[in-house]
């Protein structure tokens, strides 16, 4: 590998049918695919072949609108862990990233859930953390004595901070040696080697301890995706690995330079963290023949395009027009009343420095992460480039359409980067841990004694 000790890493972000909005309309596709398990099971073997460290799913427990209004794509369907389950069981080593959401689930049952997950794939899964901000999904979660009102961004991340550190205890709460299975004596397990974990806190109280061993990578590696001020600080403070969003170099470069920071702050070496933003992407065998592609998907998605943009940074439609800059007030400053901030403020300051039109925004970012457009040289120059800087350690993979796009970046785009020996040409390691460059998280014995010594 090239640029010293680091090593490029890539994942593949799967959103049923692709990044673009038209995805499911392209001639090559089925719009029922999105559950069928044949569909997920091909994606999951051709990012294998190509040796990604690992296949990422998103979720939303609601389908972001009134249900009396026709959707317009495929929603997030199919349970993450559920779903990674099966993959786990057709591949050997790609890593394996679900999404749950610390907004409406207990501890314990993510603890449990992850750590089951992490043994059946022998080491290769990791819990993405978010908090939810969407009021459909909200109003999902109805508990008997629960406020309807959605809390504040500031108390979502301090339940979810909370929440990690629960979880992280239960996963803890087994010692790595804590199985005996002594037949002679009949003894399963060792003599305080299993303990609660007691906790009481502002949102949870959990006694513990989790129902099972220790998972073979100690703790399921997590990542987490949020862009905002606090969900940067809940990244430095937990994450092993960052799914960031960013439309440029320069705020790429800048939001790395605050995350490491962050991340010292919180005594943790600066490297800690493998920062892998979205990269989408439309690819053709040339130039042209991306561009064409482009506009056919372009013209099928139409004023849904449009649409699309203003939900993800949370305005209202008829505030955009085409060729006209964002609204004044956006580009002055107001923060979001919902959706994401971090979201927001990436399209906003891309169209700010910029001064681009709606329609050159919708040129360089799909659902605000970077869109580039192009032959396979084109698409590994880009990696490289900010992969070089020190602004990623690597990219979410976010193909335009799947399976087709998925497929020829592992087939034309791959080669480019192995003969540049920036990526690996198979794997080394058998765990997703081991994928990223990652230790394995010793037992609570050994941290103690660590820290001792």
């Amino acid at each position: 590998m090239t640029g010293g000790s680091r090593e490029l890493h890539l994942g593949v972000n799967v959103l049923s049918d692709g990044m673009h909005p038209a995805a499911w309309q392209y001639p090559d596709t089925d719009p029922n695919w999105f559950t069928d398990p044949a569909y997920w099971i091909d994606v999951a073997r051709t990012a294998e072949r190509g040796t990604l460290d690992a296949l990422f799913l998103a979720d939303s427990p609601s389908l972001f609108q009134e249900p009396d209004k026709p959707l317009v794509a495929p929603p997030l369907a199919l349970d993450p862990i559920v779903l990674l389950s099966t993959l786990a069981s057709v591949t050997t080593h790609l890593g394996l990233i679900g999404t749950v959401s610390t907004s409406f689930e207990e501890p314990f049952n993510v603890a449990r859930r992850f750590a089951s997950l992490d043994h059946l794939s022998r080491g290769r899964v990791a819990w993405n953390v978010v908090t939810s901000s969407d009021p459909f999904a909200w109003n999902n979660f109805g508990a008997a004595g629960r406020s309807r009102e959605q809390p504040g961004r500031r108390e979502r991340y301090r339940r979810a901070a909370e929440f990690i550190d629960v979880v992280r205890a239960l996963w803890d709460s087994w010692d790595d040696d804590a199985v005996l299975g002594d037949k002679a004596t009949g003894a399963f397990s060792r003599v305080g080697a299993i303990g609660t974990i007691d906790h009481r806190g502002d949102y949870f109280s959990v006694d513990g301890p989790l129902t099972l061993p220790r998972s073979p990578q100690g703790h399921p590696v997590l990542f987490q995706a949020g862009g905002s001020a606090g969900g940067l600080d809940l990244a430095a403070r937990y994450a092993d690995g960052v799914f960031a969003a960013q439309a440029s170099l320069p705020d790429a470069l800048r939001n790395a330079d605050d995350l490491r920071a962050r991340t010292v702050a919180y005594g943790r070496p600066r490297n800690a963290i493998r920062i892998m933003p979205g990269l989408s992407f439309v690819l053709g065998s040339t130039e042209q023949e991306a561009q064409r592609r482009n506009r056919e998907l372009n013209e099928l998605a139409g004023e849904r395009r449009l649409a699309h943009l203003a939900g993800q940074i949370s305005v209202d439609v008829s505030e955009l027009e085409w060729d006209k800059p964002l609204p004044t007030w956006l580009l002055d400053g107001a923060e979001a009343t919902g959706g994401s901030q971090g979201a927001r403020d990436i399209v906003v300051n891309l169209a700010r420095r910029e001064n681009l039109t709606v329609r050159q925004i919708l040129d360089r970012v799909i659902t605000w992460h970077r869109l580039v457009v192009g032959s396979p040289e084109r698409i590994a120059d880009a990696i490289e480039e900010w992969f070089t800087a020190g602004a990623v350690d690597g990219f979410n993979l976010m193909p335009d359409v799947f399976p087709s796009g998925l497929e020829l970046f592992v087939d034309h785009v791959i080669p480019i980067l192995r003969d540049r020996g920036l990526f690996r040409r198979e794997y080394t390691h058998s765990t997703l841990r081991g994928h990223l460059g990652l230790a394995r998280v010793p037992d609570r014995r050994d941290r103690v004694a660590s820290r001792a010594g």
